[in-house]
């Protein structure tokens, strides 16, 4: 019977389109979520697995395919890109055929409930419409989930295309869909102070790892290695200020920024490497306290960690804005050694002492707040703990004899 009704389908495609030789005709459809937004050819085999599924089919002109993916109902369906001059799509306007010769549509019910499940397995129920289009679902994922960056969604393995419709990816009542921050993560202000007992010419050496780049840097000197490694020319003074070298600039520090750098294949890391873009705080490594506590703490927990009460404020209000979007909040200080190890920092002359402290954060829901037992008992310890987690030295870090280097930095964990 499906031969019967794809062989019919071949001969209406013929009578309508005479200039094409029937075995040169070709049936697609970009509908299905196993194409993955691709054109793939009904075959006779698959014609009644997928004809409930489809409201209508495009006919185009059989030319060489290239790219062939082998996919599902037994390697039949075969997406490909066409040559458009080749495509009947290419006429006047494209020729959509029924697929159904029986005139009934397909049973479906408009609304469906969904199940919205983020990378850490926080799972949101919402009703939407099958002819609702992904991009509008997108934004109401990104609204349900407080996701400020861009966002897609993954139904199985596909990837959901922004111009298609729920529909189309014959999604079900109760289906779930995986939402995912796109993968662009930036790293935020992390500024470099040199303080030394006596005017001194130093140069400061950034090196990322390949799985970032180079975004904003002040004052502006010539990146190396694909945006990778920069060096600074300073000469330092009393007062704490620097003066850039090369173009006479007088700041109060270096300034950088960075993100994922999405064209870098990404190599396994050892455990405690830094990377943003496979970042994450769990009740085990974080604390987690109301939003209104969160400037206290982290105002405690800095100086303790050696950072001057400048420092101390640049970071909080920098920050703050961020935080208050939340009702509750999840951090941790990220180890000294393991962010050298993603973002090398080399400084000649060598300085007394090195103070590298960078913070990830995260928003918590009221809801998932009972969930972080461990994380809320360590928000009410002494904070000095972190001296420990993040390995810095606060006496030293303090001792205006010396030349000391700080740097501080963060990031918001946005799934």
């Amino acid at each position: 019977m499906a031969h019967r009704y794809h062989e019919s389908m071949l001969d209406a495609a013929c009578r309508h389109f005479p200039s094409i030789p029937r075995n040169e005709v070709m049936l697609q459809t970009n509908r299905l979520a196993v194409c993955d937004g691709l054109y793939a050819e009904i075959t006779a085999e698959v014609w009644d697995d997928i004809l409930h599924l489809l409201h209508s089919v495009e006919v185009t002109r059989r030319v060489e395919m290239t790219l062939p993916v082998p996919l599902p109902l037994d390697n039949q369906l075969v997406p490909s890109k066409v040559n458009e001059q080749d495509s009947c799509s290419n006429d006047d306007e494209a020729w959509y055929v029924d697929p159904n010769p029986s005139g009934q549509a397909p049973e479906c019910d408009d609304q469906i409930t969904i199940k919205l499940v983020s990378r850490s397995g926080e799972i949101r129920t919402t009703k939407i419409s099958r002819e609702m289009q992904v991009d509008k679902f997108l934004a109401q994922a990104s609204q349900i989930f407080g996701y400020s960056g861009l966002v897609r969604a993954i139904f199985g393995q596909v990837r959901m295309h922004a111009n298609q419709t729920i529909g189309s990816y014959n999604i079900e009542d109760g289906d779930s869909i995986n939402i995912r921050v796109n993968d662009f993560t930036r790293i935020k202000k992390p500024v470099i102070y040199l303080y030394s007992p006596s005017d001194i010419d130093v140069s400061v050496k950034l090196s990322l790892i390949p799985e970032w780049k180079l975004s904003v840097i002040y004052p502006v000197v010539t990146t190396e290695d694909n945006g990778r490694r920069l060096e600074w020319n300073v000469r330092t003074h009393q007062d704490g200020s620097l003066t850039e070298r090369d173009s006479g600039l007088n700041v109060s520090y270096l300034f950088w920024e960075a993100e994922t750098n999405s064209q870098a294949a990404s190599k396994p890391q050892p455990v405690d490497t830094f990377n943003p873009a496979s970042s994450s705080l769990d009740n085990t490594d974080s604390i987690v306290t109301p939003v209104d506590k969160v400037a206290v703490y982290l105002d405690n927990s800095l100086k303790v960690l050696g950072l001057h009460t400048e420092a101390r404020t640049s970071f909080i209000t920098y920050w703050l804005p961020s935080i208050l979007k939340h009702e509750y909040v999840a951090l941790r200080f990220v180890p000294q050694a393991a962010f050298e190890r993603a973002a090398s920092l080399r400084i000649s002359p060598q300085p007394d002492v090195v103070t590298r402290v960078f913070i990830l954060f995260k928003g918590i829901r009221k809801e998932d707040f009972a969930n972080w037992t461990n994380a809320r008992i360590q928000a009410e310890k002494d904070v000095a703990w972190w001296v420990n987690v993040v390995g810095v030295d606060p006496a030293r870090a303090g001792d205006v004899t010396l030349f000391r280097a700080l740097e501080w930095g963060g990031m918001e964990v946005l799934i």
